[in-house]
């Protein structure tokens, strides 16, 4: 990657950091290590995107981001706060992460979006009427599905971006999302990206692994690439 540089000790003084890897190491038991005391950030309302070969790690950093993953040793830190301190269940709603292949029970359309809604870290917030979410599915190129529909006859694509939406609902600080538009066409991916360009503006983070060409045209990018057990960024 033109420009990159390797990460011993980035700092990065534009932005507050949303995330930042303080010494982190980690390995899979018998397996490569995916990072070796490594330091850098996330900047609070950057577009990041993380590149790297098949098998080196880049879905475990966001599973160590949402701590669905532990770090062997350092500490990572979000909004500047160890991820320990931090209760499982907030984290995980202020940074959602989404996986490459979603889980949608057998619901209607209309309650796997307000699923979130029902857990108790978002009690007190309120449910989008029936209007906004049919506004979201047509920014997504879903206006032709009924919130009464079922949730089991969509399609591979659909689920993605169903998924991504009910992530989105609940207005999380920052998305960690692990190729979400792996299983769509040209033209779909086009109003998922155009839909994160759009909610980086309003000051979400968003951390997106990706094997597509897509660069952001409307916001600056930070990207990561991780090889070998080292993180190298550019901006």
């Amino acid at each position: 990657m033109e420009g990159k540089e390797q990460n011993s000790n980035i700092k990065m003084n534009y932005q507050i950091p949303c995330f930042q890897f303080h010494d982190v190491s980690f390995a899979w038991p018998g397996k490569r290590v995916i990072l070796e005391r490594q330091n850098f950030i996330v900047p609070q309302g950057a577009f990041v995107l993380i590149h790297g070969p098949s098998g080196t790690g880049k879905s475990t950093i966001l599973r160590l981001m949402n701590r669905l993953e532990e770090v062997d040793s350092g500490k990572i830190s979000f909004l500047g706060q160890n991820l320990t301190h931090w209760n499982p269940c907030e984290l995980r709603q202020q940074a959602a992460y989404l996986q490459q292949i979603p889980a949608i029970p057998d619901l209607s359309i209309r309650d796997i979006l307000l699923q979130p809604f029902f857990f108790r870290v978002n009690k007190e917030k309120a449910k989008p009427p029936d209007q906004n979410l049919l506004k979201l599915l047509a920014k997504v190129k879903m206006n032709d599905v009924r919130l009464d529909d079922p949730g089991a006859v969509l399609s591979g694509g659909q689920r993605q971006r169903l998924s991504l939406l009910r992530t989105l609902l609940t207005g999380p600080k920052a998305m960690l999302l692990d190729e979400p538009t792996s299983s769509l066409d040209s033209e779909s991916k086009g109003y998922v990206h155009e839909l994160l360009e759009d909610l980086n503006r309003q000051g979400t983070t968003i951390v997106l692994i990706t094997h597509d060409t897509f660069s952001p045209k409307k916001v600056p990018v930070v990207e990561i690439t991780i090889d070998q057990g080292r993180v190298f960024l550019c901006r």
